[in-house]
Formats: C-alpha cells, structure tokens, sequence
C-alpha cells in the first residue's frame, strides 16, 4: 500500500553503512524482490536514530550491532519508489558477526566496491552513496 505523506514532510530512513576490512567496500542487502539496499529502515515517530538503527538491522537481518559512530557519515535526499521525499541519514557500524537471519527484506548480503554498483540491481540509496562514498569520511576505526 502506497504511504500518503503530506508535501511538507519526508520520510526519514537510517541506514548502516557496514564495510569490510579494506574499507573500500560496504555491506549491501538483497531484497525479496530483487533489488540490493543499504541495510536499515524507516525511523518510527520519536524514536532516537541510533535506537532505531540498531533495532531495524535486528528486525531485518537478525545482527547485533556493537558500535553505531555518533553521526552520520551521509545523508541522501531523494524520492523513493513510492514517489514519496525522503531523507536518509547513513551511519557507520560495525555489528557482532555477519550470521544474518534471511527475511523478506534480506535474503542474501554482499559487500560492493561503488565501481561495482552499475552491475546490480540497486536502489538509489546505493548508487548514491556510491557516487559519493569516501573511504576517509568514516569515524569508526
């Protein structure tokens, strides 16, 4: 069902921004559909950003995430597949182990270099932040 959101506000979404041990390339996850996303989801109304991250890769993929970095390293502005402006806030983490439990929102994880993202099935979210993505812009080490 397509979510009626009135044009003064925007969706806002959290991501993780998970990456390997080069730091160059960061964990992307495949949707039931077909389509690869940056793990996280929508922020429930007055929920703190970091609460919510942690609590969406937990709903999603079934991760603990150990460390989340006090801001976000991106942010993106977009409008989604629902047509609805939507604001992205992206924060570096790092989580207990990659033993993710499949849902219908990741059936399968991969880590991508940004040069590698034409070559998959990606939602704007990740091709976004592989345009932009900066190995140096992260706070987590």
């Amino acid at each position: 069902m397509k979510k009626q959101i009135p044009n003064t506000f925007y969706r806002v979404s959290i991501k993780g921004l998970i990456l390997d041990e080069t730091r160059t390339k960061f964990l992307t996850t495949l949707e039931e559909g077909g389509w690869w996303e940056l793990p996280g989801g929508g922020l429930d109304w007055g929920e703190n950003p970091i609460d919510g991250l942690r609590r969406e890769i937990r709903e999603e993929m079934g991760l603990e995430v150990t460390k989340v970095s006090p801001l976000p390293s991106y942010y993106l502005l977009g409008k989604n597949t629902d047509d609805n402006w939507t604001l992205n806030l992206i924060f570096e983490i790092e989580v207990k182990d990659l033993n993710f439990t499949p849902s219908d929102e990741c059936v399968e994880i991969r880590f991508i270099a940004p040069e590698e993202v034409g070559t998959i099935n990606a939602f704007r979210t990740v091709t976004e932040l592989a345009g932009m993505f900066d190995k140096n812009n992260h706070l987590i080490s």
